[in-house]
């Protein structure tokens, strides 16, 4: 176990109620910063991003209306890399670079306004985010369809295979001398602990009020190579396709593709929809012809936990208590700055300086 500085002034027994990729993050830097943590996991089924391609895209997470949400995204991708160091396992690294594509002009056209929010608001977005034509497309990506109007190549916009993730954290904080147990948390008063960190997604509605979360229905879907299949992509591909998005996410044994988004709905309705699992399909196959030989092994749902304003939702309840969640489509991309944030809020001198991360830096 990591042991604390003499000058490190919070409690050192910490909670961490949720096992998915923030509760994770957070539990991982406690760990990292002389706590003594345990981590109560409801179980897989509650873990938004086991259903999820894991993309880390600050530039492609750049949408008109979403400024704050870019800000943070920046912020957390340049974190990105120091987590993985921290992980030591260079397989959950499942691509550095992402191809925008689009299938047709009015596709470009759409591509072309997300680009230019971004580069009016990123200085560095130009040198990372440039135009491709048709045969560059087919150069960097063979397997793609000859038809593709045009694109942009996003340098840096990586993806990370985020089961592995999972894996690797629940490793690295157990070796660290953290406990995860097996455990849905149901009153935040039956723990024995000097501060908790709520991290439950959806769930942490039962345990906080008034978070104002809703759920966002997504689907994923998991296609496995076989020996007559051509390779996939080396980028993440995200692609416009009549209007629709998708994009190819590349795993050692396959693509994820993905996804759709249904909100408002039924939260109990969570099994894959048919038009989403087919308007998928189609999409990708379409995109990559060569997908027609792969196998679909998994059509998976998840919930996404989402606030009002699209923000995440990071900020102290009350003496012993704090709330992470909401974060949407973004819970692996904006995990380790929310995890900087958090041990701010827990008052961790140490933790690495987040702009406003306590008070107004776009989270709340």
């Amino acid at each position: 176990m990591a042991h604390a500085d003499t000058h490190l002034r919070t409690p050192r027994e910490l909670a961490v109620v949720g096992g998915g990729v923030i509760g994770l993050t957070c539990a991982l830097a406690a760990v990292d910063a002389g706590w003594r943590v345990r981590v109560h996991d409801a179980g897989t089924d509650r873990r938004a991003a086991w259903v999820a391609a894991g993309m880390l895209g600050s530039l492609g997470e750049g949408h008109p209306g979403e400024d704050e949400l870019l800000k943070l995204s920046v912020e957390s991708v340049r974190r990105w890399p120091t987590l993985l160091t921290r992980l030591g396992d260079p397989q959950i690294s499942a691509a550095t670079d992402s191809l925008f594509v689009a299938a047709a002009s009015a596709d470009a056209e759409h591509l072309r306004t997300l680009a230019d929010f971004v580069w009016a608001r990123q200085p560095r977005a130009h040198d990372d985010l440039r135009p491709v034509g048709p045969s560059e497309i087919r150069r960097l990506e063979s397997g793609l369809s000859s038809r593709l109007h045009s694109g942009f190549l996003a340098t840096g916009e990586g993806a990370v295979d985020n089961r592995r993730l999972l894996d690797r954290l629940r490793t690295a904080i157990t070796d660290s001398g953290g406990d995860i147990v097996d455990d849905e948390v149901t009153d935040l008063s039956t723990i024995d602990a000097d501060e908790i960190v709520v991290a439950a997604g959806l769930g942490s509605r039962a345990l906080v009020a008034d978070l104002g979360l809703y759920a966002a229905k997504g689907e994923v879907l998991r296609l496995r190579r076989t020996r007559w299949s051509v390779p996939p992509p080396t980028h993440v591909v995200r692609a416009r396709m009549h209007g629709r998005s998708v994009y190819l996410v590349p795993r050692h044994d396959g693509v994820v593709v993905g996804a759709t988004q249904y909100e408002p709905f039924d939260e109990t309705a969570v099994a894959p929809d048919v038009g989403g699992v087919t308007d998928l399909l189609s999409d990708a196959v379409e995109l990559m012809p060569g997908l027609r030989t792969y196998e679909l092994i998994e059509a998976g749902a998840g919930l996404r936990p989402c606030s009002p304003d699209g923000l995440p939702v990071v900020r102290r309840v009350d003496e012993r208590v704090v709330v992470v969640t909401g974060h949407g489509r973004n819970g692996i991309l904006l995990a380790p700055y929310t995890a900087d944030v958090v041990m701010t809020l827990l008052g961790d001198d140490r933790a690495e300086s987040v702009t406003g991360a306590a008070n107004d830096g776009g989270v709340r």
